[in-house]
């Protein structure tokens, strides 16, 4: 794990682990040419140490994933408004690695597989047909964790 300035919030890679599994979409953070960050969400799906996400084949993003893979991903999981406490509990995790697209076919299926089960659980029978359709004008990017960190602002007994 990389420093965290607030130790009382820091859960171990585990439990960042699992905030990425479950969390509904992340903000994916890419370099622009100029140096410039650009962020944007996507739809992560964890398998072993990589993580997948789906795209259109072109755009800013996959621009800069090409000439430069260094990349952060932000989840957030529970999140819940606190207001008599000035508050917002959470938890999160944030994972660094390299991103590229994947070029082998069935790698490419077996993500959209993972992503379908992950977001569309209860139209499964109707996911090979779709992910076939769609495999020509579809985007898949693996990025390989090289880091992760996890924070809860929920009391560790409600965890």
């Amino acid at each position: 794990m990389s420093q965290m300035r607030r130790k009382d919030k820091e859960m171990d890679a585990e439990f960042a682990l699992g905030v990425l599994r479950d969390c509904e979409y992340a903000s994916l953070a890419t370099v622009n040419p100029d140096g410039t960050p650009y962020c944007i969400p996507v739809s992560p799906v964890l398998s072993g140490n990589a993580v997948y996400f789906h795209c259109a084949s072109e755009g800013k993003k996959l621009d800069n994933i090409r000439r430069d893979g260094n990349v952060c991903l932000c989840c957030v999981g529970r999140a819940r408004l606190v207001p008599e406490r000035f508050t917002t509990e959470y938890e999160s995790a944030v994972a660094e690695g390299a991103c590229a697209i994947v070029q082998d076919e069935g790698e490419k299926i077996s993500a959209l597989r993972l992503i379908c089960e992950k977001y569309a659980a209860d139209n499964m029978g109707a996911a090979e047909r779709v992910i076939m359709g769609e495999l020509s004008r579809t985007t898949v990017c693996r990025i390989e964790l090289g880091s992760i960190t996890g924070k809860s602002n929920y009391n560790k007994s409600e965890l």
